[in-house]
């Protein structure tokens, strides 16, 4: 099986992006898989991910199929 691994600043850029698109992209959601099952992320990385977990429980970040959501 292939190793998942994060990106450095992959969490703060998913962030960026889903505050500005309000959609929660493919690649956004294998970001945060890679994000959950990283064992060293910082604080800020920790509330960020809060933040967007909050945001989609709560309806205020739409779920989209697409790939990216630069056009």
């Amino acid at each position: 099986m292939t190793p998942i691994n994060l990106i450095p600043g992959a969490i703060i850029e998913i962030m960026a992006s889903v505050s500005s698109t309000g959609c929660l992209t493919l690649a956004d959601r294998y970001g945060l898989l890679a994000a959950i099952l990283e064992e060293n992320i910082t604080d800020e990385e920790r509330h960020c991910l809060d933040r967007l977990f909050r945001s989609l429980y709560r309806g205020r970040v739409a779920v989209v199929n697409e790939l990216s959501s630069i056009i």
